[in-house]
């Protein structure tokens, strides 16, 4: 008899979301160009810097009427007698700033990738060598299988997206731009696999604490590169461009990333991977409704391809048994549970 996780539904629904999300920063970040000389660095900036301000309200707003409730969600096991279940523990600052560090990697790295070698070739380094690395990280140090299923779904995936952003032919491929590619690839796989791995182990702390987080170290990492590169943007039309900082601020970074952390906490490393490849369909359909570009038979056939792909792993995801071996220390191998104390 199986037992499926409600918590599992809930968590890829997150995920779906997370990653339409992110998807329409890029056509936020296209008209801001248009608007202004914001560069993609000091665009960073901003978007990290004002999804930090939104988080620290919400999190100041959270905390007024809380002595109103128990605070015993985020308690540690320690003295609290028998639990009925998985109590969530806050993760120290030091591990808050790792994952912030993994963000801060992927999101420059990114952008050096496609100012040396351009957007579709630095989008499909990062977002195809990303899955693979998330799923061997996942078998090693997680003992996380997926399966001959799972695996076409990620060889599907990875098609679709190629398919769909070098479909135009415009890739141009350069190494230098490829080896930045392929370390935002690794930012990105070491905070998904982080992710994963503190919420198996109860923690993963509140998602919009970890947002924060990974948000503020990115401000301040990102300060530096920003100012050379121009902080302030020079334009004509000021309250267009105010208003699109404060869209890309909240809801592809504030409510996406919150998004993100929660779901990657539940579900299979490899599985979030492939969800998150929603970001360039949702990217490319906005592209085409919104900002006039070309349907082309690419595109159609990269979006097949992704959304089938995206949607095999979702049926298979919500019909894995809660509890199952992925999440049982026993089924782990043991350079997983040796490697505990990295993730603390």
């Amino acid at each position: 008899m199986s037992n499926h996780s409600p918590a599992a539904g809930r968590s890829l629904l997150y995920l779906v979301v997370a990653g339409a999300a992110w998807g329409t920063a890029g056509a936020a970040a296209s008209l801001l160009y248009l608007a202004s000389d914001l560069g993609p660095l000091a665009l960073s900036f901003w978007r990290c810097a004002g999804g930090l301000v939104v988080l620290l309200g919400v999190l100041a707003l959270r905390r007024l009427p809380s002595r109103h409730r128990p605070r015993s969600r985020f308690r540690s096991r320690a003295g609290s007698g028998r639990a009925s279940g998985p109590v969530r523990v806050r993760p120290s600052a030091r591990s808050l700033i790792a994952t912030g560090l993994m963000f801060t990697l992927f999101q420059a790295s990114y952008f050096g990738a496609v100012r040396e070698t351009g957007l579709a070739v630095g989008t499909v380094v990062t977002l195809g060598a990303g899955p693979v690395l998330i799923a061997l990280g996942g078998r090693y140090w997680m003992g996380e299988r997926l399966g001959r299923g799972g695996a076409s779904a990620v060889v599907g995936a990875l098609a679709g997206l190629a398919v769909l952003v070098l479909g135009s032919g415009d890739g141009q491929v350069r190494p230098l731009g490829v080896g930045w590619a392929l370390l935002s690839a690794a930012g990105y796989a070491g905070m998904t696999l982080r992710a994963r791995w503190l919420g198996m182990r109860g923690r993963s702390g509140d998602p919009l604490v970890t947002t924060a987080w990974s948000v503020g170290v990115g401000t301040l990492c990102l300060l530096p590169l920003a100012a050379a590169e121009g902080l302030l943007p020079h334009t004509a039309a000021p309250g267009r461009v105010i208003w699109l900082l404060v869209y890309v601020a909240v809801v592809p970074t504030a409510l996406a990333y919150a998004l993100y952390f929660t779901g990657a906490a539940a579900v299979r490393a490899a599985t979030v991977s492939v969800i998150m490849l929603i970001e360039p369909v949702s990217a490319a359909v906005i592209a085409v409704l919104l900002l006039g570009e070309r349907l082309t038979g690419a595109v159609v056939l990269g979006t097949v391809l992704l959304l089938a792909a995206v949607g095999a792993l979702i049926a298979a995801e919500s019909r894995r048994p809660a509890g199952g071996p992925a999440d049982d220390d026993a089924a782990r191998p043991a350079a997983a549970r040796t490697a505990q104390s990295v993730a603390r």
